[in-house]
């Protein structure tokens, strides 16, 4: 016969089993090493954490990659907020680390890089950016993958200036931008290599809002709180169906998205531009 204490100590054992069950995915987000991730209560808020100004290396990529499906998985998380660290959303692409690739490895980034890209931009719940400052080229790609962006007004830039740095625009990147800001002002932006100020970016509808830096992460979640208001079987299934052409050109990537990119980035002249980068980054 089981005692009234050994009930006891099932239900506590049980608890515990129950908790880490619910608990097992935050305890494997909370390890991540380029992103801080904060639990509220019906969301969570990601800060890019890597360095000071977040450039987006390898390890960053996968982590931003697991870091959607883990919330996309764990029913007690209903939204994300992904923001950077002040004056720094991220700086796009770790050129330092990039340019010591070798053919296989850089392959193997821009195929990383595109499945990131999807998995946020699939993301079915509710996904803010708060963008805490300076947005260029691969950080501005991660923004477009959320619904909503707040960027902090100030002396800060934000788009896609691939061209001048002699890196090709993959199409599925050019259709990411462009459904966000029509193909006019897409293909505009990114044959002149042109970085928008926050309020051009506003202008433009690359951003939704534009606020001071103090009050950006309070604001987006505000914005948050009005998406979780909805029924979220309604609103998560509305937008996939919005986005559903745009998924269908994110998700068909393979290594030929990539031929002109990959060809072109080993050529003199373009490991000429990313070498006279590289040593000002070290003025």
């Amino acid at each position: 016969m089981i005692r009234s204490s050994q009930f006891k100590l099932l239900g506590i054992l049980l608890k515990i089993v129950l908790s880490f069950i619910k608990n097992h995915k935050r305890i494997k987000a909370e390890f991540m090493q380029t992103i801080t991730i904060t639990y509220k209560d019906k969301y969570a808020i990601a800060h890019l954490n890597r360095g000071k100004a977040n450039p987006m290396n390898r390890q960053m990529i996968h982590e931003l990659t697991e870091l959607s499906h883990i919330v996309a998985n764990n029913h007690e998380v209903k939204g994300l907020i992904i923001s950077g660290k002040e004056h720094y959303f991220s700086a796009g692409l770790d050129l330092v680390e990039l340019y010591q690739y070798n053919e296989q490895e850089m392959e193997s980034f821009w195929i990383d890089f595109s499945q990131m890209t999807f998995a946020l931009a699939s993301f079915a719940k509710p996904l803010i950016c708060a963008i805490s400052g300076h947005s260029p080229a691969g950080g501005c790609i991660l923004s477009l993958c959320g619904d909503y962006r707040l960027m902090a007004s100030g002396n800060y830039k934000i788009g896609l200036n691939e061209v001048p740095v002699g890196i090709i625009v993959p199409t599925h990147i050019f259709a990411l931008y462009a459904y966000w800001i029509g193909s006019r002002n897409a293909y505009q932006n990114l044959m002149e290599g042109r970085l928008l100020t926050p309020e051009e970016a506003l202008e433009m509808k690359l951003v939704d809002e534009t606020v001071p830096m103090a009050d950006l992460l309070s604001r987006a979640e505000l914005k948050m709180n009005q998406y979780l208001s909805f029924d979220p079987i309604t609103w998560q299934i509305t937008k996939l169906n919005l986005r559903r052409d745009l998924l269908k050109e994110l998700n068909l990537v393979s290594v030929d998205a990539f031929k002109d990119t990959l060809r072109h980035w080993w050529s003199p002249e373009v490991r000429n531009i990313l070498q006279t980068i590289l040593n000002s980054l070290k003025k």
